[in-house]
């Protein structure tokens, strides 16, 4: 009989995690959805709450304040997207592929995200603001430096940092510009082939910063070119 007890036992607590991570997800979503209908600053902890159907003593159980909701959408999505980036970039030697490639990522991984997107969107515009979201410069941040290190993996010399934080800003720019574009596109029109040449050209023009970037040694420079 003792046994059958410490059997409830578990159970109870286990179903009880459960029930806690539940409640948990449901706020991160209603969260997420609050965000992108009303944006990062104008959006509040009522509002969470009231989309998600609990009440705030339960989001404060969760989180600390809007930051921490913040901050966790951020992480997970970008944690993704980090992921995708090396999975698809994993056995490219070539720098202008592993840029278009990079890019590709992007538009792929955000095309049935939208309002993953406008969350980056809004936290990637964030983390130039005098005071942003404590917790979403250091998502950023390590985002960007995981581009990097894919980056000089390919080209295996080392550029300056500052060289290599404006190459993979350029990228996430681009990205941005292209849903931006997305919205204001009728439906039949379509924005990929529209800003095929574009992307091109910017693939071009950072491979060639690149080249400019590495060290004047004949030999080196041609590591990771076509």
């Amino acid at each position: 009989m003792q046994v059958v007890k410490g059997k409830s036992k578990k159970t109870r607590i286990t179903r009880q995690q459960r029930r806690v991570s539940a409640t948990r997800q449901k706020l991160l979503e209603a969260a997420r959805s609050v965000f992108t209908e009303k944006g990062l600053d104008t959006a509040t902890i009522a509002d969470i709450t009231e989309r998600a159907d609990v009440g705030k003593g339960t989001f404060y159980y969760h989180f600390k304040d809007k930051n921490g909701v913040i901050a966790e959408l951020i992480k997970a999505v970008l944690g993704e997207l980090v992921a995708a980036m090396k999975d698809k970039c994993a056995e490219i030697s070539d720098v202008s592929e592993l840029l278009d490639t990079i890019i590709g990522v992007h538009i792929e991984f955000f095309s049935r995200r939208w309002e993953d997107f406008v969350l980056y969107f809004q936290g990637r515009g964030d983390i130039h603001l005098a005071e942003g979201y404590e917790g979403i410069e250091n998502r950023y941040l390590d985002y960007l430096e995981s581009m990097e290190d894919l980056i000089e993996s390919v080209i295996k010399v080392q550029i300056s940092k500052k060289s290599l934080r404006r190459i993979v800003c350029a990228a996430a720019g681009f990205v941005s510009g292209y849903y931006s574009f997305a919205v204001i596109a009728t439906e039949d029109e379509d924005v990929d082939q529209t800003l095929r040449s574009l992307r091109g050209a910017l693939v071009a023009s950072l491979t060639r910063f690149i080249s400019e970037s590495l060290p004047p040694s004949g030999a080196v420079s041609k590591i990771g070119f076509s």
